[in-house]
């Protein structure tokens, strides 16, 4: 069929229809325009709270081009292909391409790392406030012509002309007002529909730009970007990234993509857009748990702009790593389909510490279907598998870690392991039934698998001060485990905007629904030798016998049904509100003689209320209020002494402003007090039960700088102060006072980047982590009277990155500058020293 017999028939097509509807792609085109930049002719007065009406209207529409994610992104043409540079009489020209790695700003900061990468200056309209446009930036290898179309997609701008130095900006027809006020919802779920500005709770985002500039290689090295979060050490039922978010436990509190991920694992953030930490009690979003907050991994997803790019790295400590991530528009199956792919390989010893090693494999592929259309699917599959060698550091001597060599290793060299194995497959549909409605489901399938023995280091016998450390000997205490563990889940979510005379309504609503099972075998030693504190013997052959001590079966089945309101009086105030009630029925069974089952079904509404006062548009001032709720069997674990205990409950208060200056940094404080209402704690009248008695309190204080200081000057940075502290207990009435275990009453952390001339960047960070104890309801060292506690420390790190051609950059990492000596996560049955001064040489290609 010719072009012009098919334009014809669309145009009959669109008769029938009432001649009235526009093309799918000018849809999207309309969608993406409100999200920083669209008005019609003669609006030069429209207010900008009537476009963020149309900009939550889209929040789903606009998969290839959300703000904070730095990723390249649809031209300017509305329909996600680039457009090719012409003269200005329009004929084709070739042109030069060049590698660009500019991330998403506001406009103005965005052109102007344009112009030091190209030297071509940029003119835009005469009009107040068009510089502080949002921008997504521009990623990969483009000519001149086509970066600028990535710069400006989303907006109501495109390139008029461009000759040798100068390019200049206009907008295009119709157009002479623009919003400059309207910034991205955080990607994290549907139930999130406002911008982050407007968003009244504590949300800390980590870009995958932050950690491609500091060779983030973990999960737990991105989160030290975000102050009021502390590292755990592994326990014996469950290893993988443990952490305390503002004085609470989280390590059942991680996500990806809104929906649980509930295995015990390490994570790579290989296949991470971004990290999202939400702080506070957020039971009515998440469900069970979020005592503290919760984490979000924003995994990459397709998107129609053709780009291939990966790092090669070698460091120190036998590091090697390569990374892959290649993108291709797939016009052959529809309009708006892509497919992307991220490979990870990993293997490096850690600075510092004998014989520990990690070695990981990751791959996940993922395609969309319908990008920038009224339905989008999108199908993803993560794998990421390890076998490490594991480390569960020192012991404890008396109140304080052992006083010896930072590189002693307690283990066994053959007969420690950690294999791990999650694989996670995904399927997302998303329907814009009209402007005012969009519809979505999530459908997850997760299997975790994990086969790991390891060796706790525990001081042995009876010792005192007199004790000479060489005569000081260790038991190696064997903690191991077989277990798959699985989550089957479904979310439905529906987001409706409405009037109501003045009043704007944005209603989100939804139902999940979900089946965890849990199946550990965990056996006990007898015979395992031990050895010195001061000289162990790593290469000693492993001589203890096992027997099976329990077999655990554990299903969870569990529902959810929520509703969430945001009414917008005017553009100046929000009231939301929201309600949620859930049901989690777990069954245990443990088949070891002697047998036992037992069987808890809890239900527990949460609510959450907030009141949010714009002064200016790119500001607000909010007042939040939430609570959450933990259940006997959280982490899919029942015994004859929780069965009957009803969930913990907790609630937060929290005060804050967020201000964005300018569209350029980005500034916030808030004040908070989380309360955890009821602690479990065993019944005084009887150990063996457990009973709710205890009260457990927060109060903190957070502040956050992030963004850019200058054009070339940024900056991360956040400090967190919490008073962390047992308010009342029954059955430690000695601990009320004290401080909750792995809760830091100073903690900071910043990271800053200056673009040097010469294609050059250097940064810098420093990371601070003040004292913590290992528990706050253990009894105090007989020895010395005291609980057992680290010592707080402080690191730093250097970057150093060249552009060595458009398509090749060189970057250097130092870690632990000052090869510091430091306890890094803490339990209160050993401690695992930070590394040491680590180094790394990496290459990073994009084609």
């Amino acid at each position: 069929m010719t072009r012009k017999a098919s334009r014809k028939k669309r145009q009959q097509k669109a008769a029938r229809s009432g001649g009235c509807r526009a093309p799918r792609y000018a849809t999207s085109w309309i969608a993406m325009g409100a999200l920083v930049a669209s008005t019609t002719f003669g609006a030069r007065h429209t207010h900008a709270r009537e476009l963020d009406a149309l900009l939550r209207a889209s929040d789903e529409r606009r998969a290839t081009n959300v703000a904070r994610r730095v990723q390249p992104n649809a031209s300017a043409s509305g329909d996600g292909r680039l457009q090719p540079s012409r003269h200005m009489d329009g004929a084709t020209r070739d042109e030069p391409v060049r590698r660009f790695d500019i991330a998403g700003d506001a406009l103005d900061v965005v052109l102007a790392a344009f112009t030091q990468a190209t030297g071509i200056s940029v003119q835009l309209p005469a009009v107040a406030g068009v510089g502080s446009i949002y921008s997504p930036g521009v990623s990969g290898t483009f000519t001149i012509r086509r970066a600028l179309d990535a710069i400006l997609a989303g907006t109501s701008l495109s390139v008029r002309t461009i000759d040798a130095d100068r390019a200049t900006i206009e907008f295009r027809a119709a157009s002479t007002s623009v919003d400059v006020t309207a910034r991205a919802p955080v990607n994290i779920s549907p139930k999130y529909t406002a911008p982050l500005v407007d968003t009244p709770q504590s949300i800390d985002v980590i870009p995958s730009r932050v950690l491609a500039d500091q060779g983030v290689t973990t999960l737990r090295d991105a989160v030290r970007n975000v102050a009021g979060i502390s590292l755990a050490a592994g326990e014996g039922g469950s290893q993988g990234d443990n952490l305390t978010i503002r004085g609470f436990t989280a390590r059942s509190d991680i996500f990806i993509d809104g929906m649980r991920d509930f295995g015990s694992y390490y994570r790579d953030p290989f296949n991470q857009e971004e990290i999202q930490v939400l702080k506070g009690p957020s039971s009515v979003t998440f469900g069970r748990g979020s005592t503290g907050g919760v984490l979000n991994q924003a995994s990459k997803t397709p998107h129609l702009t053709p780009t291939a790019s990966g790092t090669l790295n070698l460091g120190t400590d036998l590091t090697r790593r390569v990374t892959l991530d290649v993108d291709r528009p797939l016009p052959a199956l529809g309009e708006g389909a892509a497919f992307r792919l991220n490979v990870m390989a990993h293997d490096a010893h850690i600075a510092g510490r004998d014989l520990t090693e990690n070695r990981r494999f990751g791959l996940a592929p993922s395609l969309a279907l319908g990008l920038g259309t009224p339905t989008r699917i999108t199908i993803s599959y993560f794998h990421q598998s390890a076998n490490d060698t594991p480390d569960y550091g020192i012991p404890w001597l008396f109140a304080d870690p052992a006083p010896v060599d930072r590189a002693n290793y307690y283990g066994f060299e053959a007969d420690n392991f950690l294999r791990t194995h999650a694989d996670i497959a995904n399927a997302t549909i998303a329907h814009d039934v009209s402007p005012a409605l969009s519809v979505s489901s999530r459908t997850r399938y997760a299997r975790y698998r994990r086969d790991a023995r390891i060796t706790e280091p525990k001081v042995a016998g009876t010792v005192t001060r007199a004790t000479p450390l060489e005569a000081i000997g260790v038991t190696r205490n064997q903690i191991a485990v077989t277990s798959v563990e699985s989550l089957l889940q479904e979310q439905l979510d529906a987001t409706v905007r409405f009037r109501s005379g003045p009043v704007r309504h944005t209603l989100a609503a939804g139902l999940e629904t979900g089946r965890e099972t849990s199946d550990p075998t965990r056996p006990a030693f007898t015979g395992v030798p031990g050895t010195s504190l001061l000289q162990p013997n790593e290469h000693e052959p492993f001589s203890g016998t096992s027997t099976i001590a329990s077999r655990v079966q554990t299903t969870a089945l569990s529902a959810g049904v929520y509703v969430l309101e945001t009414a917008s009086l005017g553009s100046r105030v929000d009231l939301i509100g929201g309600v949620r009630w859930d049901r989690f029925d777990a069954s245990y069974a443990q088949s070891v003689q002697p047998p036992t089952s037992f069987r808890r079904v809890d239900t527990m509404p949460s609510w959450r209320g907030a009141v949010v006062y714009k002064p200016r548009d790119s500001a607000s001032v909010y007042f939040d209020y939430g609570t959450s709720f933990n259940p006997s069997a959280e982490m899919l674990a029942l015994s004859a002494g929780t069965v009957n205990t009803p969930p913990e409950s907790n609630a937060t208060y929290e005060v804050g402003s967020k201000w964005d200056l300018g569209n350029r940094l980005s500034v916030r404080g808030a004040l908070f007090r989380t309360n955890k209402n009821n602690a479990r704690e065993p019944d005084p009248n009887n150990p063996l039960q457990s009973v709710l008695s205890g009260e457990q309190r927060v109060d903190g204080v957070e502040v956050e700088a992030n963004g850019r200081l200058t054009a070339r000057w940024q900056l991360l940075s956040s400090y967190a102060f919490m008073d962390a502290s047992v308010i009342t207990s029954s059955a430690y009435p000695a601990s009320v006072g004290a401080q909750l275990a792995n809760v830091p009453r100073h903690s900071f952390n910043a990271w800053s980047t200056i673009d040097l001339p010469w294609q050059l960047q250097i940064g810098g960070g420093a990371h601070f982590v003040g004292r913590r104890t290992a528990s706050s309801t253990a009894p105090l060292d007989p020895v010395t009277g005291l609980v057992k506690a680290l010592p707080g420390y402080w690191t730093t790190s250097a970057m150093v990155k060249r552009a060595l051609n458009p398509r090749l950059a060189l970057q250097i990492n130092v870690d632990n500058l000052g090869d510091v000596y430091y306890f890094d996560q803490l339990h209160p049955g050993h401690i695992v020293p930070g590394p040491g001064r680590s180094a790394l040489l990496g290459l990073t290609f994009t084609f």
